[in-house]
């Protein structure tokens, strides 16, 4: 496709957003550069034609992952892609895991969420809204049904924090008192600014580590890279066919 800066509006039919190790396979497909001006700041990604889908390609820690969890623009995020008129967003996330049995490598599907960042980010700061969030996650079954045939956990509560640090053995004990399944810094925030947006959000967690106190050894972001890295391709491919399918 040709290079260059579009019109944004009604140019996408659905959003990816890639966190660590999905964001450079996605900077990777090429495609047509857009940038978004939203009142919370820019949005900038690449709208990517696959199978016929023009898909919304966003980088979340932006390219080289220089941008932090905590720092990351989520107004921007759901606003812009709001703008972008997509029917749908799918995301990426590296998630520690509260489950002994959910090991490194295990695909899960966020249905519900706690938020513990203390971001209070919303898009409506000027005005009251009140938001239902029954269903945190309304794209969740394209990913399932892009799933069918792997294996696959189909429901995980996401527990947000607030990065960039990992959570303490006390912290995390408390997280499956809650009734957390993973836990992350990342998909809370964007599923609060894309329901507020009014854009279906369904996000694919990728265990890369059990949290701490499950395991003897320290935490580190070689392991998330490492394991994102080796899963990257096939993550990438079932938010893909998702998107097909939600842009039917």
């Amino acid at each position: 496709m040709p290079q260059g800066r579009i019109n944004p509006v009604n140019k996408a039919d659905v959003a990816v957003i890639g966190g660590t190790g999905i964001g450079e396979r996605l900077a990777h497909m090429g495609g047509e550069a857009f940038s978004v001006e939203t009142r919370f700041g820019q949005l900038q990604g690449r709208v990517v034609l696959h199978e016929g889908v023009r898909v919304a390609a966003v980088q979340r820690h932006s390219a080289g992952h220089k941008t932090p969890p905590h720092k990351v623009n989520y107004r921007a995020l759901g606003s812009g892609l709001k703008e972008l008129g997509v029917k749908a967003c799918l995301a990426s996330a590296a998630v520690g895991s509260l489950h002994p049995e959910w090991e490194p490598g295990t695909f899960a599907v966020c249905t519900d969420f706690i938020d513990l960042t203390f971001r209070r980010v919303t898009l409506f700061d000027d005005t009251v809204v009140h938001t239902d969030f029954s269903v945190p996650f309304p794209a969740a079954p394209a990913l399932r049904e892009a799933l069918t045939g792997m294996e696959f956990q189909p429901e995980a509560v996401y527990l947000g924090g607030d990065g960039p640090r990992y959570e303490t053995p006390a912290e995390i004990r408390m997280m499956q008192r809650l009734g957390a399944d993973v836990v992350g810094m990342t998909a809370s925030s964007e599923a609060i600014v894309m329901r507020e947006a009014g854009v279906p959000y369904g996000c694919l967690a990728v265990v890369t580590n059990l949290a701490a106190g499950l395991t003897k050894s320290e935490l580190h972001h070689g392991e998330v890279t490492d394991v994102m890295r080796a899963k990257g391709a096939e993550v990438l491919d079932a938010l893909l066919r998702a998107a097909t399918l939600l842009a039917r």
